[in-house]
């Protein structure tokens, strides 16, 4: 009766478990948990239809041989001994079972972790791509006033020569014409 408490505790602390295990991890643990219960039960069944036997053989002492007694004491203590050990067999399933949603959470919490130092640093990253974009529209805007520079600039230079080309030309037509007033006149 004390094993059959201590696998009852195991399940009802393994239903805990899954009720707070992540919804991925739950249908694997649920099944697993399902089968302990009926594992439990097979057992439960199994001391039920034994013990009613037991009372009956050991109500029935053969008369005047105590070899009957002893050998009625030796089936019930071997019967006893092979529930006891299916019983044990239980609570260690029941206790393996209890290690690997013990594990199966540590990893899920471990995984969580991973995800939520994951999105840290994509966030990081996304801030990172943001200041670097905004360099870029900068640069951009910076070198559309430079080719404006550049072009005001080759504007002016054109406008220049011209201007020196008329001046030389108006110089050249003055001096042509000195030259002619002064020689040819």
């Amino acid at each position: 009766m004390r094993g059959r408490g201590e696998a009852e505790e195991e399940l009802q602390g393994m239903e805990e478990e899954l009720r707070s295990a992540p919804s991925s991890h739950r249908n694997a643990m649920s099944t697993k948990l399902r089968m302990y219960r009926r594992d439990l039960g097979k057992l439960e069944r199994e001391m039920k239809n034994s013990a009613p036997g037991f009372g009956s053989s050991s109500s029935q002492p053969v008369e005047g041989s105590h070899h009957g007694i002893y050998s009625s004491q030796n089936q019930h203590s071997t019967h006893l001994q092979s529930q006891r050990a299916l019983l044990l067999q239980g609570t260690e399933s029941l206790n393996n079972a209890s290690q690997s949603i013990e594990r199966s959470q540590r990893i899920a919490n471990e995984t969580e972790q991973i995800g939520t130092d994951i999105i840290e640093e994509l966030g990081e990253q996304r801030e990172q791509l943001d200041r670097t974009r905004n360099r870029l529209v900068n640069t951009g805007e910076n070198l559309s006033r430079s080719r404006k520079i550049l072009r005001a600039m080759a504007r002016r230079l054109v406008t220049n020569k011209l201007l020196l080309g008329v001046i030389i030309l108006m110089e050249l037509a003055i001096l042509g014409a000195v030259v002619y007033l002064k020689f040819f006149r």
